[in-house]
């Protein structure tokens, strides 16, 4: 069932990025240090330094994000926080090194 749910979760991830306006954007804001992924599978604000327009990309993805999750969830017949931490757990093995993830810590790069 993981399985399953996790295939479907990276596809899903994979066509929310392609049909995502601010994939590069979202990607160079990641490598400025100003998002990272979260444990619970969207983005977050790293820096206080992060602009208006960064915070609101951040709300645009991970409002997709939630809609994917959900779908996901109710195709599957499990709950969205379960579909929520895989997804935040497969973001996090493939954010890139040097971009920052969530830890129970705090932010960190990776």
């Amino acid at each position: 069932m993981k399985n399953k749910i996790l295939k479907i979760l990276f596809i899903g991830l994979i066509a929310l990025n392609a049909a995502c306006v601010f994939a590069v954007d979202l990607q160079q804001v990641k490598s400025e240090g100003l998002i990272g992924e979260q444990l619970n599978g969207y983005l977050g604000v790293v820096s206080a330094d992060a602009d208006a327009e960064v915070r609101g990309l951040v709300v645009d993805v991970n409002a997709k994000r939630k809609a994917k999750y959900q779908s996901i969830a109710a195709k599957n017949s499990t709950s969205l926080e379960t579909v929520e931490l895989l997804a935040g757990k497969k973001a996090i093995e493939k954010t890139q090194a040097g971009n920052y993830i969530q830890t129970a810590a705090g932010w960190k790069k990776k």
